[in-house]
């Protein structure tokens, strides 16, 4: 075996750095010894092969950013104290490592490894509803972040099933993250805020693509309404403090777009589940007879990728049942709990379109080195209490952001971006003006 290989790696190393004579009579001698161990040859052919059903590849980002507004706690509550405050952060948003592998007959395994901000899922955080409280957050328990894992069995194009750790594919950001699929440095702030993101749920899907359209459809546990806050509304109500995930509420999760127009795509997809009881602390009080804490989510997305220009935006609405009774019922949770303790709207709504040219298209030489160069706008509007019952309606959870940059492709896989934004909050406030630059990677390593 080891013989055939060396053979073999002896035959592409002559056929490419020696005489055409002498490399034909080497060659000759090679194959005669090689067809005198036939079985050694197939079994280098069947590792070969092998090796070409692994699929390794990931992305990953690095950013720094410089605020030009104040980072403490007491920021909204006494805005005219810390207004003219400046400060600048680094940071690993993202790194996610990608391994899959195909078993042959339809099946396949795939799954994703993911690093945020340079280290496991527990930081420090001081809480602005907390008296500035230096409080552990603990996202997930374990110390490595599993992104996606699952396996999948295609039948034919227009049906896969896939059973495992999957994305659920609900707003523009979660059905397409990479950072080569957005412009910002950092990911659209409005869907980052008031959902999970990258929203992750042990589930089962069945998937398929007929034509013009693609279709998923996800079941999976519920949300856990004890994680739910007023400027994140449900984004943390995905993850779990601890080794499980509970599962005493289920959901349901879809998405169809279509691809109709040549360059265009249009999305929509939906969430709806229930949320109260989904979590280790009691609630079996007579009090809490009929609360079900039903989370919906209902989203539109498209992009248009032609003509040297590319366009996205989405707009999102959610509503959850029973607000203002889980907003009671997570204020009087024990300070040691998971909760925010916080009161939760019932409402909660985002938008956001961007769009940028490739200047670099104006250049048959840039073009021809592969070279792109896109200078962007964008918007964002979103409001986590935009409904209320019965709680206080906090004027900073909601802004508008502006934003313009640039998204520099040296490479096909490489990116570096640099970006203005401005956070505009309510004349009570002070606005939220940054500068950002990044460099990132989205590629397959084979």
């Amino acid at each position: 075996m080891i013989k055939s290989v060396f053979y073999l790696f002896i035959l592409l190393t002559l056929t490419t750095t020696t005489s055409h004579a002498v490399a034909k009579d080497t060659e000759d001698n090679i194959l005669t010894a090689l067809r005198a161990d036939s079985a050694a040859v197939q079994s280098v052919k069947k590792e070969i092969k092998a090796l070409k059903r692994l699929h390794v590849g990931g992305y990953g980002e690095v950013a720094y950013t410089y605020n030009f507004f104040s980072d403490n706690y007491l920021r909204y509550k006494e805005p005219a104290k810390y207004s003219g405050q400046r400060h600048g952060r680094f940071d690993i948003p993202h790194v996610v490592i990608y391994l899959g592998y195909d078993f042959g007959r339809g099946w396949s395994m795939s799954s994703e490894i993911e690093f945020e901000h340079g280290g496991v899922e527990a930081a420090v955080e001081i809480e602005t509803e907390e008296a500035g409280e230096y409080e552990t957050e603990v996202e997930r328990g374990g110390e490595v972040s599993l992104e996606q894992f699952y396996l999948q069995k295609e039948f034919f194009p227009q049906l896969k099933v896939r059973a495992g750790l999957q994305v659920v594919p609900v707003g523009a950001t979660n059905a397409r993250h990479e950072p080569n699929q957005f412009f910002g440095v950092y990911r659209p702030e409005g869907e980052n805020t008031i959902m999970p993101c990258t929203w992750r749920e042990i589930s089962l899907t069945v998937m398929g693509q007929a034509g013009k359209w693609a279709y998923q459809a996800m079941f999976m546990p519920g949300l856990d309404s004890e994680r739910f806050g007023n400027q994140s509304w449900i984004h943390d109500g995905s993850a779990s403090p601890f080794e499980f995930k509970i599962a005493n509420n289920f959901a349901f999760a879809g998405r169809v777009d279509n691809y109709s127009v040549p360059g265009l795509r249009l999305g929509v997809s939906v969430y709806v589940g229930n949320s109260f009881r989904n979590t280790l602390y009691p609630t079996t009080s007579s009090k809490n007879d009929g609360i079900r804490g039903t989370v919906s989510v209902l989203s539109f997305d498209f992009g248009y990728n032609r003509h040297n220009l590319i366009a996205r935006g989405f707009i999102d609405w959610g509503h959850l049942t029973d607000s203002k009774h889980i907003s009671n019922f997570n204020i009087m949770m024990p300070k040691n709990s998971t909760s925010k303790r916080q009161e939760i709207a019932g409402d909660a709504l985002c938008a956001g379109v961007e769009a940028g040219y490739d200047f670099f298209s104006l250049s048959p030489r840039l073009t021809s080195a592969g070279q792109k160069f896109y200078l962007f706008g964008r918007y964002d509007c979103y409001n986590s209490m935009a409904g209320v019952d019965g709680v206080s309606r906090l004027g900073w959870c909601s802004r508008h952001k502006v934003s313009a940059g640039f998204n520099w492709y040296p490479i096909r896989q490489v990116i570096i971006k640099g970006e203005y934004t401005c956070g505009l909050l309510k004349s009570t406030y002070n606005n939220e003006p940054a500068v950002s630059l990044g460099v990132a990677y989205v590629g397959w390593f084979m």
